[in-house]
């Protein structure tokens, strides 16, 4: 059995990535997963990887940014698994510039996307967690439930020509600190990984022009140019960039039961980075 046995976790932004290694990671220690992302086929990808493997797994399709989405997601864990023990709040995207060249707009989408579509999952898991707090409290049970936030080294440090990403992964550590003190009565852990450079498609090195992907209705350009990407790796004290499965496994670390008495805190995985 593994640790996460009868628990139910849902993950945003778990088609690809990140995201995906964390969905893989705990569906393997056996929670049962609701598989987000804005597309259709990742998301359908991963559910059919885990129940191939012989877990559980559904699917809530859909832009995290969404006024409903939030509903809709908690909605989707409690219909068809009848609970709600781990909510990770991991889908996100960059969209870069320097201030004097950035519009409303595109600091307004990582406000979005990084701190009011994770704002508005748990407003709506608050009720179930707090319906169950009380009931279990009642009973003489301690029964614990995760939430894990994703931040990113940009939040906790700042980095030139991300001021929108910064601000809003900065806020996401400010909801974890809050919700870790209005949720303790409750036995909800809240806590936060900040990561630094993770290979993925938004850190894949590039020369000439950036190439460009599809976030709902919008095309935003990702990578690093090769010359910055080596640069970076530079200042890494393990020496290269981690992986999505080593970026799941902080995640993980949270979720298990030898953290119960850890909360509203924020670790950085970033090979050594601050």
């Amino acid at each position: 059995m593994g640790k996460l046995e009868n628990q139910v976790a849902i993950v945003s932004g778990s088609g690809r990535g990140i995201g995906r290694a964390i969905a893989l990671k705990l569906a393997s220690e056996g929670a049962a997963v609701v598989v987000n992302d804005i597309d259709n086929a990742p998301a359908e990808e991963v559910v059919s990887e885990i129940l191939a493997s012989g877990g559980k797994a559904a699917s809530c399709v859909g832009d995290v940014t969404a006024a409903d989405f939030g509903d809709r997601f908690v909605r989707t864990a409690l219909d068809e698994f009848g609970a709600l023990d781990i909510v990770v709040n991991n889908a996100g995207y960059t969209w870069d510039s320097v201030i004097q060249k950035m519009s409303d707009d595109q600091f307004q989408a990582m406000l979005d996307v990084h701190t009011v579509a994770p704002f508005r999952i748990l407003r709506a898991a608050s009720e179930y967690f707090r319906a169950m707090g009380k009931k279990e409290a009642e009973e003489g049970r301690e029964v614990f439930r995760k939430v894990v936030n994703i931040s990113s080294v940009t939040g906790t440090r700042g980095n030139a020509g991300q001021i929108n990403y910064s601000a809003a992964k900065k806020a996401v550590i400010g909801i974890t600190e809050t919700l870790a003190k209005e949720w303790g009565r409750y036995k909800v852990n809240v806590n936060c990984v900040a990561y630094g450079m993770i290979a993925t498609r938004l850190t894949q090195g590039v020369e000439g022009e950036k190439p460009e992907v599809s976030v709902g209705n919008r095309s935003v350009k990702v990578g690093i140019p090769l010359k910055n990407l080596e640069a970076a790796k530079a200042i890494i004290p393990m020496g290269r960039p981690g992986t999505p499965e080593e970026a799941a496994g902080a995640v993980y670390l949270f979720c298990i039961p030898e953290g119960n008495y850890v909360t509203g805190q924020t670790i950085v995985c970033g090979g050594g980075r601050e």
